[in-house]
């Protein structure tokens, strides 16, 4: 528990007397209560919504533009590429300036974007409120985990592993009901709504977050100076996914040409990162720390997979079987389900090894069932397929970020969150690549059953890094219920 108002000390983790911080009337009354955790959850599903809920209003999208799924796919990457910039981007900025001015920042991007798309009279600018909202939502989940972290400290505790998996399920949670709100809100009040519920959504976590998330510290990290914050390496790292992204969007004529460029800036980054005495990234780290590297390689393959489900599986109900779009995201609800049912079973488990294995296993499962449905299959192996990719969902959203936790460094918790979602957008990026690729302007059933064939070797991948990673049984120790 909190040291008493009256303590001139509060003790710290180590039992050293703590450094001094934000004023006592700024903390919830309770550790890890409700007025701290409201505006972290309402914030922390913001990214994952607008993640999903995009999957089902993509083809009303393209018929208003007169646009198919190779272009419609731009909607998919361009969030997901300001999402893997954005968050190791807001994750050092929450670790240096504070997590509530960038949890409050990213909030007001966010109404920003949803009104940009909601009024967008052109694709182009449809496809620029994606990079906003990228950047906006991706402020959230960092600065939440350093928060958690700052009030781990203050309490004298490690934060419970239970509070980090409401984090979680609130990120699969929305994530989970996002196909169908998205398909509700493009069947009755048209896709525009799809972004303009943003609006509501950024204001409550943002009147949420101002009138409870505790003031930040004062420190000499929190000065921000040019220097501490990288913007060379931010802007490399940028240049660098960027050009990869585009030599992925096209994988159908593949631009050979653009693999110069990305090499090159590969490489500057590598350099500079190496040379500047406060990376944006710590390649250093990273290399000493390899327990923390697999953890987000098993992340990324895993949301490669669940998002190639996700987007191709929803499409190819539209298209191959004849669904509308409601009922296409009422027949992702299984799916939904699972992720998070497992997602609270995950919270309530000791180890990490174990779920890990499972959500492997379920993730090959279920793709061996996409492997075999067709444009006439019943309703029920529709359900199983959808049931069995949301399972692996829930157990790898709250067992990799509790490893994560546990693996990354104390005073960079936010930067290594960050880069846990980085990897997870690139996962997506790389799905939605080859959704273009396998699907051209139509989904078929050929194709979906090539992207099963993908989800059963990566599964299988997956398995093998799990059950060999000794770093996840070590890393289980670290973290409480």
């Amino acid at each position: 528990m909190s040291a008493p108002r009256s303590s001139p000390e509060p003790v710290g983790l180590t039992g050293a007397p703590k450094a001094p911080g934000r004023a006592t009337d700024d903390a919830p009354h309770r550790p890890f209560g409700a007025r701290l955790m409201t505006p972290l959850l309402l914030g922390s599903l913001l990214n994952p919504i607008n993640s999903t809920m995009i999957a089902t209003a993509l083809v009303a999208i393209g018929r208003d533009f007169h646009v198919g799924a190779a272009d419609t796919v731009w909607l998919i990457s361009a969030m997901y590429l300001s999402s893997a910039v954005g968050q190791p981007s807001m994750g050092r900025l929450a670790d240096r300036v504070g997590p509530r001015r960038v949890f409050v920042a990213g909030a007001v991007t966010v109404c920003a974007a949803g009104l940009l798309g909601a009024l967008a009279p052109t694709f182009t600018l449809l496809i620029v409120s994606r990079v906003v909202l990228g950047v906006g939502t991706a402020a959230a989940y960092p600065a939440a985990m350093a928060m958690l972290r700052a009030e781990s400290r203050r309490v004298g505790r490690p934060t419970p592993r239970a509070v980090l998996g409401r984090l979680s399920l609130a990120a699969l949670g929305s994530a989970a009901i996002g196909p169908t709100l998205g398909g509700l809100l493009a069947a009755t009040a048209g896709w525009r709504a799809v972004f303009a519920v943003n609006i509501p959504l950024a204001l409550l976590a943002l009147l949420s977050a101002l009138a409870w998330l505790p003031r930040d510290e004062k420190s000499p990290r929190a000065a921000g100076s040019p220097a501490t914050l990288d913007p060379l390496g931010i802007a490399l790292f940028a240049a660098t996914l960027t050009t990869t992204m585009f030599f992925l969007l096209k994988l159908a004529d593949p631009r050979w040409l653009l693999l110069a460029p990305a090499a090159v800036l590969a490489a500057a980054l590598v350099w500079w990162q190496l040379r500047h005495p406060a990376p944006f990234i710590d390649l250093r780290m990273l290399a000493r720390n390899g327990g923390l590297v697999r953890t987000y390689l098993r992340h990324g393959l895993t949301y490669l997979v669940i998002y190639c489900v996700l987007y191709g599986f929803s499409q190819w109900l539209e298209e191959a079987h004849g669904y509308s779009s409601f009922h296409a995201g009422l027949i992702m609800l299984p799916m939904s389900g699972a992720a998070a049912v497992c997602s609270l079973a995950g919270a309530r488990t000791k180890g990490i090894r174990a779920p890990l294995t499972l959500a492997a296993v379920c993730l090959a499962a279920g793709s061996a069932v996409m492997l075999v449905v067709h444009g006439a299959s019943p309703l029920l192996a529709l359900l199983c397929a959808g049931a069995l990719v949301g399972i692996p969902q829930g157990l790898a959203a709250t067992g990799n970020q509790a490893a994560v936790y546990a693996q990354a460094p104390a005073d960079g918790v936010g930067a290594a969150a960050g880069l846990q979602r980085t990897a997870q957008y690139l996962g997506a990026i790389t799905a939605s690549s080859l959704i273009g690729l396998l699907y051209a302007r139509h989904a078929s059933d050929p194709a979906l059953h090539r992207i099963a064939l993908i989800g059963i070797a990566l599964g299988a991948l997956l398995l093998v890094l799990t059950l060999t990673d000794r770093s996840l049984r070590a890393g289980a120790r670290t973290t409480t219920n």
